[in-house]
């Protein structure tokens, strides 16, 4: 792990919308270095954590919590869309709440090995969970029109044909430093720029290699199967695609549908509702992004658990 400090992003918030307390269980489906499962079970709550990292689960097991007898701190080396059949194997079929912390985490950034950034150099890497395909292996072997559909998709980049074609002409690509290089020079790029260009085709080929955005969807989907009547979900994202996901999931959850034209009024679902008190997007202050940079573009989704039986398998 990095030695340098990872700050849990709206934990202030994050904890306002999960109200823990003792005796309760709480699921941290993404617990990366374990800033909102410290908070959650200082307030004295059981925490079910999930990471397909192997690093962040090793971390993890440094906590005391899990050597309590019994533990309060379960560490889960699964997905988090896997969290339904992992808790019903640990014996438990509803909790208090789930947390979300969408994307890379601070560790996987800072790990120069882990090839999530371009900051500095390293392997083309990008799997969360060091095994399958890599970014290298996608990149070397896809051909143009899927690699330019990926970075359009999940990257919303508007030049993405002419990235693909580039990439596909600097064949094999090996390095973190290759890809930010041909992606620069294929969108002329100028030393001083406020943004650098490559910063959407790595969010993007990083989104694909890993499946995040369908992971979002099941891991929606499990936390609406587990919450019990009253129980409360917390999610933080970090881009608009992200939380279109987790906005569309609540707004269709709390029985509204989308609406043909934002001037039109909203249509109720005929579904019971299977959450309310949906809240707005919450963003963090100016003090905390001053604090942490990395939480500039976070937004904070919340809502309760109805009664009501969850409309979807996940």
């Amino acid at each position: 792990m990095s030695g340098a400090p990872h700050i849990p992003v709206l934990l202030d918030e994050v904890m306002e919308a999960l109200a823990p307390g003792p005796g309760d269980v709480i699921v941290d489906a993404t617990f990366g270095a374990g800033g909102y499962t410290r908070a959650i079970l200082d307030a004295g709550a059981t925490v079910h954590a999930f990471d397909r990292d192997p690093d962040a689960i090793a971390a993890g097991a440094s906590f005391p919590e899990t050597r309590d007898n019994p533990p309060r701190l379960i560490l889960h080396p699964r997905r988090f869309s896997e969290m339904v059949g992992a808790l019903a194997e640990a014996g438990i079929a509803r909790v208090d709440g789930v947390a979300m912390d969408i994307g890379v985490s601070s560790m996987q950034l800072d790990q120069a090995e882990r090839g999530f950034a371009f900051s500095t150099d390293g392997p083309l890497d990008m799997t969360m969970s060091r095994e399958g395909p890599s970014a290298a292996d996608f990149l070397n072997g896809a051909d143009e029109a899927e690699i330019a559909d990926v970075l359009w998709h999940y990257g919303e980049e508007r030049q993405s044909r002419r990235i693909a074609r580039a990439i596909v002409a600097a064949r094999p690509l090996s390095s973190t430093a290759q890809l930010a290089q041909v992606v620069r020079k294929a969108l002329g790029y100028r030393a001083g720029a406020p943004k650098d260009p490559a910063t959407r085709s790595f969010q993007a080929i990083r989104i694909h290699v890993n499946g995040e955005l369908n992971e979002l969807e099941e891991g929606l989907k499990g936390a609406e199967q587990l919450l019990k009547s009253g129980g409360r979900l917390a999610v933080v994202s970090f881009h608009s695609l992200e939380d279109r996901i987790v906005k569309r999931f609540l707004r269709e959850a709390a029985g509204a549908t989308a609406r043909a034209s934002r001037h039109l009024p909203e249509v109720n679902s005929a579904e019971a509702p299977t959450f309310k008190k949906v809240s707005k997007g919450i963003r963090p202050s100016e003090a905390e992004t001053l604090r942490n940079p990395r939480a500039r573009s976070a937004t904070l989704r919340a809502a309760i658990r109805t009664s009501a039986p969850a409309r979807e398998a996940a």
